[in-house]
C-alpha cells in the first residue's frame, strides 16, 4: 500500500504538535476514562479489525514472508482482548505527569524543585507488530504526549483499523484526534520526510532490527532513542550455585530466543568450567541449542564449532550461543566491556563482593546477579508496559516505561525575591 497523493508529512506534524499542547492539559483522569473507552473500541470493533488484518496476512503470505513473521502479524480475538487488556493496565500505572521532586529551600526563601512534563510528540517508527500501534499511543497518551506512529507495510491495515477505533473514541469524547497519527504512506521516502520534522517532532524512537535502527539514527535530524541490539553475557562465576547457573542459562537461552533480552554469550570461570559445563551441554542440548565454543571449552560440547570473533559480537536470536572459558573475574569484566550492547548482563555468584564489583564495573543499562536475563523488560521490572529499550544513555537507558516520556522543568516559588 502505497501512500495517497495528499498525504503531507509536514501538515501531520504540526497538527500533532498543536494537539501535543492538548493532551499535556488532559487531567489524569481524563486520561484514563478516554484510555478506557479506547480498550473497549476496539474490543467493540474486533471483528472489523481481524478483516483488516486479514489483508495484511494475505499480502504477507503472497509476499512470502516467513511464519514467524506471520505469527506476530497475525490479530486473533484472543489477541485484540490483549490489546485491550494492555491498555488497561496502562490506566492503572502511576502517571507521572505533574510530579515535583526535590523541593529545596534556598537561602534567600525562594523554593526550587524540578516538575515532570511531557516530552512534546513522539515518533514511533516500528515493523511488524500491530499491538504496537494501540499500546505505544496509550503510553504517548498517559505522559502526556502526542505521538506520530509509522509502522511496517506489512501491517498497514491493521495498523489503520487500529486507529480508526482510537480516533472514534477520542472524537466521541471531544478530543482532538491528532493526538494519535498513523501514517498511511509505507515507502521509506516518507521516513526520510519525517526525520526532518525537528521543528515539530521531539522524539524518535525506532523498533525493529538493527538495520532500521542504524538508518534511522544516521537520516534523523531529530534525537533518536537507540537499541541497536542486545548482546546479552552471562558471567557463571568461580562462586557459582551450579543449579541456577544451569536454571538461569537454560530460561535466558531456550525460553524465548528472539527476544533481544535472550543469552547470547556465556562466559565460564576456568576453576569451575569443568564442573559447569558438562551440565550446560546436558541441559541445552533438549532445546538443540547450536554452541560456538572457544578452544578449551570444545570438549565439552557434541557438534560444537570454533567460535570466532564475529561470534562474540553476534545477536543470534535463534537456538544458538557463544562460549568462552575465561582466566577469571576481571577477564570476564574486560570480555564484557568490550563486547557488550549495552543491553543485560548477568552473573552468576554466591560471593557478594563480586556481585557488588561486577555492578560497579558493568555499566550496561541491567545488570544482574542470579536472574535471568529474560527479567530485563519493563513490565518485569515493573514499570508496567515499556515504549522501547535505550541503549543509548540519554535521556532514558534500559527500558522505557512512562516516567522516560517525560522530561523535568525546574519550579521556582518567591515572594518578591529580586537578584542583588
Amino acid at each position: 500500500m502505497s501512500t495517497s497523493t495528499n498525504f503531507n508529512m509536514a501538515e501531520m506534524a504540526t497538527l500533532a504538535k498543536v494537539a501535543s499542547r492538548d493532551v499535556a492539559q488532559l487531567t489524569t483522569t481524563q486520561k484514563n476514562q478516554l484510555l478506557t473507552a479506547m480498550a473497549s473500541e476496539i474490543e467493540a470493533q474486533s471483528q472489523f479489525i481481524i478483516d483488516e488484518n486479514k489483508k495484511d496476512i494475505d499480502a504477507g503470505r503472497a509476499k512470502g514472508l516467513a511464519d514467524a513473521m506471520l505469527d506476530r502479524l497475525l490479530l486473533t480475538p484472543q489477541r485484540i482482548v490483549d490489546i485491550a487488556d494492555a491498555i488497561r493496565e496502562i490506566v492503572t500505572l502511576q502517571d507521572p505527569v505533574g510530579d515535583i521532586s526535590n523541593l529545596s529551600l534556598r537561602p534567600n526563601g525562594m523554593q526550587v524543585g524540578k516538575m515532570r512534563i511531557p516530552l512534546g510528540v513522539i515518533s514511533m517508527i516500528y515493523e511488524a507488530r500491530p499491538n504496537v500501534t494501540a499500546e505505544s499511543a496509550a503510553l504517548c497518551i498517559k505522559s502526556g504526549n502526542a505521538v506520530i506512529l509509522r509502522g511496517g507495510s506489512e501491517a498497514i491495515h491493521s495498523n489503520l483499523a487500529l486507529a480508526n477505533c482510537l480516533h472514534k473514541t477520542m472524537e466521541a469524547n471531544g478530543i482532538n484526534k491528532n493526538i494519535v497519527s498513523v501514517i498511511p504512506d509505507t515507502s521509506r521516502a516518507v521516513i526520510e520526510e519525517l526525520l526532518k520534522q525537528r521543528d515539530t517532532i521531539d522524539l524518535v524512537i525506532p523498533r525493529g532490527g538493527e538495520g532500521l535502527i542504524r538508518y534511522v539514527t544516521e537520516h534523523s535530524q531529530i534525537p533518536v532513542i537507540q537499541h541497536f541490539k542486545g548482546v546479552c553475557h552471562l558471567f557463571i562465576d568461580k562462586f557459582a550455585d551450579l543449579d541456577k547457573a544451569v536454571n538461569i542459562l537454560v530460561n535466558g537461552k531456550t525460553q524465548r530466543p528472539s527476544a533481544c533480552n535472550s543469552l547470547e554469550t556465556v562466559l565460564v570461570h576456568k576453576d569451575i568450567a569443568e564442573q559447569f559445563l558438562p551440565l550446560a551441554a546436558l541441559a541445552l542440548k533438549p532445546a538443540g541449542v547450536k554452541v560456538h565454543a572457544c578452544e578449551q571449552s570444545m570438549k565439552y560440547f557434541d557438534d560444537a564449532e570454533l567460535a570466532t570473533e564475529d561470534d562474540f559480537h553476534a545477536e543470534y536470536l535463534a537456538q544458538e550461543i557463544a562460549v568462552k572459558i575465561i582466566d577469571g573475574f576481571d577477564s570476564a569484566i574486560n570480555h564484557i566491556n568490550e563486547y557488550t550492547s549495552d543491553h543485560t548482563e548477568v552473573i552468576i555468584t554466591q560471593d557478594i563482593s563480586r556481585s557488588q564489583q561486577f555492578i560497579r564495573q558493568i555499566n550496561s543499562s541491567v545488570v544482574m546477579v542470579n536472574a535471568s536475563s529474560r527479567f530485563s523488560d519493563g513490565g518485569q521490572l515493573g514499570l508496567g508496559s515499556e515504549i522501547g529499550i535505550s541503549t543509548s544513555k540519554l535521556h532514558a537507558y534500559g527500558p522505557m516505561g512512562l516516567s522516560s516520556l517525560t522530561t523535568e522543568k525546574f519550579v521556582v516559588y518567591g515572594d518578591g525575591q529580586v537578584r542583588d
